[in-house]
């Protein structure tokens, strides 16, 4: 073997028990971390009731946030219900005007008044002028 791969695989020994220390180094850190959050000791009790306003705070703005999501989704389909509504309301609205101006056409109204026995007039109609007399008076 040559001077340089007894070297290598002795750099390649070091690095790997620098990885492997960090990595031991990380894993009690992490141990560490866990057993401070699930510890009943005093400074874990003092954190958690010290952040318990702030927790119901939070959880008092996401009710406010569901309530008004709920709020304004109804509110749309109201909207939504009572838009249909006017739509059908104004084509209602347009049929019935059509019908009446179809009505009250002078050929309708001829055609039912006929059963009744008026008749339609043929003649114009005769003005009537009135003369009055200043010596009358």
């Amino acid at each position: 073997m040559s001077r340089n791969t007894i070297r290598q695989k002795e750099l390649s020994e070091e690095v790997q028990e620098e990885l492997q220390e960090t990595v031991e180094e990380k894993a009690e850190q992490t141990e560490a971390f866990i057993k401070t959050l699930f510890t009943v000791g005093d400074l874990s009790l003092n954190r958690i009731l010290h952040y318990l306003p702030f927790g119901a705070f939070i959880a008092f703005l996401m009710l406010l946030y569901i309530s008004n999501r709920h709020f304004a989704e109804r509110t749309i389909r109201s909207i939504d219900k009572v838009s249909k509504e006017v739509k059908e309301l104004g084509w209602d609205h347009k049929s019935l005007s059509a019908e009446l101006m179809k009505m009250s056409t002078q050929t309708e109204i001829a055609k039912r008044v006929d059963s009744l026995g008026l008749k339609e007039r043929v003649e114009p109609p005769i003005k009537i002028e009135v003369i009055e007399n200043k010596e009358d008076k």
